[in-house]
Parts: C-alpha cells; structure tokens; sequence
C-alpha cells in the first residue's frame, strides 16, 4: 500500500501533555502555547479537558484558556468531555468538538474510570445525542489497544470491538492509543488489518507513546496500512498516570520529521514548530522531549 499523501496531526500538548504535570501552569501560558501551535499550522489542537479539577487540577481553567485563545480559521480547537457535566461545560465555552475515551482493557477501565468497558460505553450514550442535537462533533479514544499495565497483551479483536461501538455510536474518527508504549510495527500493523474490518481506515487515527522508543515505527508501520491521522505532544509531554514507565506521547516535531522525509504534506512549519516546544520547555523549566529540536538547537 502506498503512503498517504497527506497526514493530519491532532496536537495534543496543551491537554495530554500538561495534564499531568506536577507544577501549576497558568491560563496565559496555555493560551500562549495553543496560539504558537496555531501559528505553526497546526489544523487540529486538544486544548483542554473538561474534567473535576479535583481529578486534573492541571485541567482547571480550560473555558477561561477556550475564551482567551485566538481562533484561526480552519483550525479545530476539540476538548475532552468524559461525562455529560463536562460536555454541558464544554458547551459553554463554544467547544465546538469533544473527545470521549474508553479502554480496550477490562482492568485498565477499571483503575482508569472505576467502571467497565461496557458500562463506559453507556455513559456516553447521553454525550453522543446532547453532541448531535448541538452540532458538536465527537471524536472517540480507545486506550491499551497494543498493551495494558495491568493484563499485558490485548488482542486485537478487542480493540475492533470497542472501537466499533465508538464509531457505531456516532464518533466520527476513532483514535487507537499505545498508552504504555510496549507496541512494536508489527503489532500496529495486526491491529488496523483487525480494526479496520470493522471500522474503515479513513475513519482511525493512531496515537503512541515513546516509553520503548516505537513510536515513530508504529507510525510508519501505522502508513503503511493506510492510516492518515496521528495525534502527538509537542516536545514529547505527556504520559499517563495510571501506567508506570509511560514516558510520554511521541514529539510532534519528530512526527512531522519523519513525515517531511516520506514527502507527506501536513501544512506544518517546523521552525514554529519548535519554537512553540521551546517556549512551554521554558515555563516547565525542563528540557525538550523532541529529538528534532534537541539535534537542531543543542545546549
């Protein structure tokens, strides 16, 4: 099969990224950051999560973040919205796309959101129906699809279940996430030859972690089956609080590398790019996680 020629990255930095940081990130920093990835050319950014801050304090303050950036034209600024409250404040903050997120494994459902997978899939029945009578579209998460930290391997047939309730359910693009990084290429590319029976390829996206250096063979491998849509974390942030060693999710900057070596258009500016990694490292006080950026401006 031959690559897409075009691939979309769904940049989700400012919420996946930010989330789990242990240092208080002010509402002018997000927005600061949301704008730099928009100016870079990025045409689809995760802003932020409407979730109790009890759960994400990192997550408070995502309607002041929706209310202060500026909106470019063309770009889609989504949120994730995992219950009815969140989606009803998402609403109110003009989100005009929700996420929602289910587990491939039945454990990890369970220390994650304290239910089952089934039992998930309910909760967002009343998402789904607010979602299409407010013109909201939704796009949908699968987690542990190549992994879980609690059961090991999943099988692929699980993913295609759950991802086709997703989809079935009205979520127009389901992404299928690494959470723990353990995936390998020909794991991914098991996995969509089994998704994709049940959910059409033009409608998955794919999203790894680093944690075993993967991630950008797991795209490629991800291309090679036909898949055009994969979410990153500008400079590498992120991880996940209920998988230990999850690194984070794959640098942006390295995606769009790799991507601009395969003579993929994405319509993005490597340069602003970094800047905007650079920018959000310095708030953090830390180092970049992108590759790329650390090759280009070592020091």
């Amino acid at each position: 099969m031959s690559l897409p020629p075009h691939v979309r990255l769904v940049e989700v930095g400012p919420r996946d990224g930010l989330q789990n940081e242990a240092q208080p990130i002010s509402v002018a920093d997000k927005v600061q950051l949301v704008d730099a990835l928009s100016a870079a050319g990025l045409d689809y950014i995760e802003v932020g999560s409407f979730v109790s801050p009890k759960w994400v304090p990192q997550m408070a303050g995502s309607a002041d973040v929706f209310a202060q950036i500026q909106r470019k034209p063309g770009v889609t600024y989504g949120a994730l919205a995992p219950n009815m409250r969140g989606f009803e404040d998402a609403l109110a903050a003009g989100v005009k796309e929700v996420a929602v997120f289910a587990a491939a494994s039945e454990a990890f459902s369970q220390r994650n959101i304290n239910c089952s997978i089934s039992e998930s899939l309910e909760r967002f029945v009343p998402i789904m129906d607010a979602a299409k009578q407010h013109g909201v579209t939704v796009r949908g998460y699968v987690s542990c699809v190549l992994g879980c930290p609690y059961e090991g391997e999943v099988a692929p047939e699980q993913v295609a279940v759950v991802a086709r309730e997703l989809y079935s359910m009205g979520c127009y693009e389901v992404s299928l996430g690494d959470t723990i990084g353990t995936g390998t290429a020909g794991a991914t590319r098991r996995m969509f030859e089994v998704v994709s029976a049940h959910v059409p390829r033009d409608k998955l996206a794919g999203h790894f972690h680093d944690t075993y250096g993967q991630a950008l063979a797991n795209i490629y491998a991800s291309l090679l089956e036909g898949i055009a849509v994969f979410d990153s974390s500008i400079a590498g942030l992120g991880g996940c609080p209920y998988a230990k060693g999850a690194s984070g999710n794959v640098a942006s900057e390295d995606v769009l590398y790799l991507l601009n070596g395969l003579g993929v258009e994405t319509g993005i500016d490597m340069e602003r790019l970094i800047l905007a990694g650079q920018q959000i490292c310095s708030v953090l006080g830390r180092p970049t996680g992108s590759r790329v950026a650390k090759a280009r401006y070592p020091g």
